[in-house]
């Protein structure tokens, strides 16, 4: 998994014309394959969307037999964590290291937001809005 590589929650609205390849990578999230945060910012933005830098940071741990499924299992336990409001994360951090034949997996995501308001007052409402649809 690359640094500032990028998550979307399932059923992530997006701006029309927006080209993603995403993968389903645990429960609600899906991880969007060759497109880092800055260049999704980017794609965003010029699409007249917002784009938002979240404060909320989430750091969790894995263990497995393997780096990749350490990995993988301290990304999901952190997204796990990341509030409902809140519709993409960014991996910010990634450190490995060997304990008693394990792999142990330390990783960090920043909660981001895409939307089309400019006001990140607005997310409660619309995600309301959106269930009331459903």
């Amino acid at each position: 998994m690359n640094l500032h590589a990028m998550f979307l929650r399932t059923g992530c609205a997006l701006p029309d014309g927006l080209d993603l390849t995403q993968e389903q990578f645990c429960g609600t999230w899906m991880s969007v394959k060759d497109t880092m945060a800055v260049a999704l910012d980017l794609k965003v933005r010029n699409a007249g969307w917002h784009f938002m830098w979240l404060e909320d940071a989430y750091a969790r741990f894995g263990i497995g037999r393997t780096a990749t499924s350490a990995i993988d299992q301290a990304i999901a336990r952190a997204l796990d964590r990341i509030k409902d409001r809140f519709n993409a994360a960014e991996l910010d951090s990634v450190s490995v290291s060997t304990y008693l034949g394990f792999r142990v997996a330390k990783i960090k995501l920043y909660a981001r937001q895409i939307q089309l308001q400019a006001s990140l007052g607005l997310v409660d409402e619309m995600t309301i809005r959106q269930l009331a649809t459903l």
